[in-house]
């Protein structure tokens, strides 16, 4: 029988539904969703009562001073993770949070090392390497189908309107390299390996955006390969395959490609194979969203196992502080690189 985990939530907004739909699947496998805290008491009392949530707050400390929690998971904007995840770990909770991990890297380095100092588990809620297309292809990568990888390009470009669901977002300095570029470039090291060389361009291209909404990226690999990572919200190509991220890996041996539609083509020795990855779209979920709503279900099984069995996540803080530092090293090069003057 799988070990009961007492889980609470804190954030019932926009994407934390999909959060707290998973917990609900979950059930079954050990996950017992006990408390939601909102500090909007409307959303808090509504999540308890759609997920059948025994208790709910409006206010984080005071749920932990009353519940015995096994993992706490915190679905808030940004600039609540510093103190929400000092808060969990001070009180002794295993810990999630939805990426960004952090506003910058000194709040991210404060979490960890919050973490490391409490021995808790700590880690970041990146879904995108567990949508069923990018885990297709990187189980194909690691079978050695297409060898030794040596280029790649990773892209999410989409127009579609995400500022009516979040429209915090339009208000970032900081913008589509925290929100998309830490999803992109987790998927560059988790194909690719470690990087040691990074140039970066920004854009704003929609006027509704403060900060940058696009972002061209250059990066080498310790291996040696080379890839092409960029992410927009002001494409405007058809169709549009939001929420997919679309991408090429080239190897010694062969290729791999995902394309619109969740499907992925794989040329090993001369030979393309086909396969369509299309998630299931579950009673919670629509489309096009699924791809990411399903991915949240898996995230969140992932997290339930580690915790139940004791060992770190593939996104623990320490995983995650690699590609935090990519995002921050993405905006210390956008614009530094020089022409050459004849």
């Amino acid at each position: 029988m799988a070990k009961r985990i007492a889980i609470g939530v804190i954030g019932c907004g926009f994407f934390a539904q999909n959060h707290l739909n998973a917990w609900a699947d979950l059930k079954a496998a050990g996950a017992d969703l006990v408390a939601v805290c909102d500090t909007d008491p409307v959303r808090a009392r509504a999540a308890a009562e759609k997920f059948g949530v025994p208790r709910w707050y409006t206010d984080a400390e005071t749920m932990f001073a009353k519940e015995q929690l096994g993992l706490v998971d915190i679905a808030t904007q940004m600039r609540g993770h510093l103190p929400l995840v000092k808060l969990a770990l001070g009180h002794g909770v295993p810990t999630i949070v939805q990426k960004p991990f952090g506003q910058d890297i000194g709040e991210v380095r404060e979490m960890l090392a919050a973490s490391a100092a409490t021995n808790l588990f700590l880690a970041v809620h990146e879904n995108f390497r567990y949508q069923r297309p990018l885990l297709k292809v990187a189980e194909t990568i690691a079978s050695g189908a297409i060898g030794t990888p040596n280029w790649a390009r990773i892209s999410f470009r989409t127009g579609y309107d995400i500022y009516t669901g979040q429209p915090y977002l339009a208000r970032e300095q900081r913008f589509v390299l925290i929100d998309l570029g830490v999803h992109v470039l987790d998927i560059a090291r988790v194909l690719l390996g470690e990087v040691e060389h990074l140039t970066a361009e920004l854009q704003r291209r929609n006027p509704i955006a403060a900060g940058e909404d696009t972002a061209t990226m250059l990066l080498r690999h310790t291996s040696g390969a080379v890839s092409v990572v960029e992410c927009t919200y002001s494409s405007r190509r058809l169709p549009d395959s939001f929420p997919e991220t679309l991408v090429e890996v080239e190897g010694d041996r062969g290729a791999i490609a995902s394309r619109v539609g969740s499907k992925v083509e794989v040329t090993s020795n001369g030979v393309l194979q086909a396969f369509d990855e299309d998630p299931v779209v579950h009673p919670w979920a629509e489309r096009p969203w699924h791809v990411a709503q399903d991915s949240v279900l898996t995230t969140c099984r992932h997290m339930l196992e580690a915790v139940q069995a004791g060992r770190p996540a593939a996104t623990s803080a320490a995983d995650n502080f690699k590609t935090f530092a990519l995002v921050e090293a993405a905006y210390e090069a956008a614009g530094k690189v020089r022409p050459v003057s004849g």
